[in-house]
């Protein structure tokens, strides 16, 4: 099938893009900044997701990852996927796929990046209402910690890691390939479910602790 995954120049994207490519499908990824990724059936777009979009024939499974955490995120996080979206959907969709944050329902996050993911979330079950019509399935995907660069400041300063660890149940953060897994199970072997987000946080959400 072809993929197209925004964002894929490093971290969770780049995991994506790869997973698709070690199971056989073409991939097309957006990003500003190059790509390392080097497979035969990779095509490599340096590309703002806010601006004006190439025109790329049938997509079967799109990805929305690309996004930011400081800058004009309502502009990026939200505008720029919503403009991706609206660019790709077509009657040859299988499934698309939007990469969200648990942010998005604890509020637990910067002010503007907590209303972009929200954003995404509940314009993800307005494509999924929409897409219904081609059978096609549209979900997101809401990590907590991942070990990415964008959170090396944390995983680089042992106190900050250990006080971030220590608010999972599992003790641990996700790793990149995790996700990819998620992603590659939701849009290509799930058939049935769509408008629902799935929350990988290590039970960071559900941590509580019951004082009697």
């Amino acid at each position: 099938m072809k993929v197209l995954v925004t964002g894929t120049s490093k971290g969770i994207g780049k995991s994506i893009a790869t997973k698709f490519l070690e199971e056989g499908h073409d991939v097309i990824g957006f990003d500003i900044q190059k790509s390392s990724i080097n497979n035969k059936n990779y095509t490599h777009y340096i590309q703002d997701i806010c601006n004006e979009l190439p025109d790329i024939a049938d997509i079967d499974i799109l990805v929305n990852n690309a996004g930011i955490q400081e800058g004009d995120v309502i502009k990026v996080n939200l505008e720029g996927t919503i403009n991706v979206t609206e660019k790709y959907i077509n009657p040859n969709i299988k499934s698309i796929v939007f990469i969200t944050s648990t942010s998005a329902t604890t509020g637990s996050e910067f002010p503007e990046y907590v209303a972009s993911k929200g954003g995404v979330l509940a314009y993800m079950k307005n494509v999924a209402l929409r897409i219904s019509k081609y059978k096609a399935t549209a979900n997101s995907i809401s990590p907590g910690g991942v070990k990415t660069d964008l959170n090396s400041h944390i995983l680089n300063d042992e106190k900050l890691y250990k006080a971030v660890l220590d608010e999972t149940l599992l003790n641990k953060w996700a790793e990149p390939e995790e996700i990819a897994d998620f992603v590659y199970f939701v849009s290509v072997i799930n058939k049935s479910m769509t408008g629902e987000d799935i929350i990988i946080d290590n039970g960071e959400k559900l941590k509580s602790n019951f004082i009697w």
